[in-house]
């Protein structure tokens, strides 16, 4: 940008600021009727072509410091509100054109020559594709985590602690089970089980087609931490295949009553709390 005259570049922004709002009225007239938080983009839109502007006479460093962290400010309202990226892909697009044709005048007004024009240009269209970068990149990362806490929430609420007596607690474990929801599994056994003071804890694995040998070893160091904080652990629904998997990992199972069906293991630990009172 060094080859370019300071006036030209200082006429240039000097345009698009003067026609921000305009420019950023008519993209909010354009989506008045399909997206309620209109009013919110406008800011953004405003700041948007203000940074477009202002970039003219930036250093491209500075440029590409200032539009990433409008990028992630963006991307943090569409995850927000469920917006697509689309809407703001769309919008950096149409800034684009509408300012390219501003610099396109001025070029001609001017007379600069191909090689003023093409530097104008070529800084312009680099600071446009790091808006596009940022915005795609702040907003994959920002919808992953945004799914990623909607999946552990989810997984949370499939394992829960039912209170069935003061004393008495059961865990019904349901659907295939990997590390994370093991790692879920322990976190909900020791918080409720601790939280409700209960004596004995049911763990039944009756809904449970498979457990790996990792989730398995899982599995049973919760029912090691459990035993720590006083609370007895029986199991129920106990499949073969399961019993199996611990065989070979050599788990130690004594101490810990296992029976074929629920109702077996309720009556039990209802008679042991009965027989101590």
């Amino acid at each position: 940008m060094q080859s370019v005259r300071s006036e030209d570049l200082k006429d240039i922004r000097a345009t698009i600021l003067e026609k921000k709002e305009g420019l950023a009225e008519t993209k909010r007239q354009e989506l008045a009727d399909t997206h309620y938080i209109y009013t919110e983009l406008t800011n953004f839109r405003v700041d948007l072509i203000t940074i477009y502007g202002e970039s003219i006479l930036m250093e491209k460093d500075v440029a590409i410091d200032t539009i990433k962290k409008w990028g992630e400010n963006i991307a943090d309202l569409l995850v927000n509100h469920g917006l697509p990226l689309n809407l703001a892909l769309e919008e950096i697009s149409f800034y684009r054109n509408e300012i390219g044709e501003i610099i396109k005048e001025k070029g001609e007004d001017n007379q600069f020559s191909l090689d003023t024009f093409h530097s104008i240009t070529s800084h312009f269209n680099t600071v446009v594709d790091d808006a596009i970068q940022w915005v795609s990149k702040s907003y994959v990362k920002g919808y992953t985590e945004k799914i990623n806490h909607a999946k552990y929430a989810i997984d949370e609420l499939s394992i829960p602690v039912v209170r069935m007596t003061e004393e008495i607690g059961i865990l019904p474990l349901v659907g295939d089970f990997d590390t994370k929801r093991a790692q879920i599994l322990m976190e909900n056994a020791l918080d409720k089980g601790k939280e409700y003071k209960l004596k004995w804890l049911i763990f039944d694995l009756s809904a449970v087609p498979i457990i790996d040998t990792m989730v398995a070893d899982q599995l049973f160091k919760v029912i090691a931490a459990l035993k720590l904080l006083g609370i007895n652990v029986i199991i129920s629904g106990m499949r073969a295949e399961i019993a199996q998997i611990m065989v070979r990992l050599g788990i130690e199972v004594k101490g810990i009553k296992s029976f074929s069906s629920l109702h077996q293991a309720v009556d039990y630990a209802n008679s042991f709390t009965e027989s101590l009172k």
